[in-house]
């Protein structure tokens, strides 16, 4: 019963806050539109049969693009990409992130001091500027962006593991378990990940928000998913020379854009309305 009152309790939260409703919104429109494009799509994305660079029409929702090709097709087929990429980078950033992290709270000395110059230095960078570093020595595809961007984030996960970690070891309560004689996983499994979740989660949907913006950034540059790939980075650059003809070309993959990461940030403030007590008033 009392587990069941938590829960209830947990829901509310989300019930009565407008940004998390607002954002899971945002963000399950493209979740829904994406998983729709994976079976359906008005026309393939390669077919030209359109008039060249054509307005709204029943036809054309969104248009054409200057090949005649159908851009509300090519609009929900980008949305893949950018849950592929968002998904995939925030999970390696919270991989590789989360034990380096570790590794150096729980290791003081040289291994902390040596990966704590090595996140300081590698935040220094802007992710978008370090993604772009890696993928110039990897070469341009979709998974080395996931990759590029996942290692870049991976930096400010780390610090923050690192971070939280150490303040959690020095708890009186750790310290007691460490006196009794509990090993470094148990005081992991049981102390220091039970209390380093909830800051992380928060910080994880945030990091999903830059990974998205960070691969539209690259596929404007030419360092994305090269083609048949249909990012909404690379959607923005071939519109670029015909946006005053054409407009939604490029309003249609900003806007896009702008509801993912606005959504994930959405989401990230709901989130630390639930599992922080003090954003509910909870003394």
């Amino acid at each position: 019963m009392r587990e069941s009152a938590s829960v209830r309790r947990r829901f509310s939260v989300f019930r009565g806050s407008p940004t998390f409703t607002i954002g899971l919104s945002f963000t399950g429109l493209i979740f829904l539109v994406a998983l729709i494009s994976l079976f359906w799509s008005p026309y393939h994305l390669d077919d030209t049969s359109g008039g060249r660079l054509e307005g709204p029409s029943s036809a054309h929702l969104l248009g054409t693009d200057q090949l005649g090709r159908d851009l509300f097709s090519q609009l929900i087929a980008g949305s893949r990409i950018a849950l592929t990429v968002g998904i995939g980078a925030t999970t390696i950033a919270l991989i590789i992130g989360a034990f380096l992290g570790l590794l150096a709270a729980f290791f003081p000395g040289w291994i902390d001091d040596t990966l704590a110059s090595v996140f300081d230095t590698l935040i220094a960078f802007p992710t978008l500027l370090l993604a772009m570093l890696i993928i110039a020595a990897e070469g341009a595809s979709l998974w080395a962006a996931i990759l590029a961007i996942g290692i870049a984030a991976s930096a400010i996960v780390s610090r923050l593991t690192r971070t939280l970690a150490k303040r959690i070891l020095t708890q009186q309560y750790v310290v007691a378990a460490r006196t009794c004689g509990t090993s470094r996983w148990g005081i992991l499994r049981g102390h220091v990940l039970p209390n380093l979740w909830p800051t992380l989660i928060v910080n994880l949907a945030i990091i999903y928000g830059v990974a998205v913006l960070t691969e539209a950034g690259l596929s404007y540059l030419g360092l994305g998913a090269p083609p048949p790939s249909y990012s909404w980075g690379r959607l923005l650059r071939e519109a670029q020379s015909t946006v005053l003809t054409a407009p939604l070309g490029a309003i249609a993959p900003g806007i896009a854009i702008i509801l993912l990461v606005l959504g994930m940030n959405f989401i990230a403030d709901g989130l630390r309305e639930l599992l922080d007590p003090t954003q509910r008033g909870v003394s």
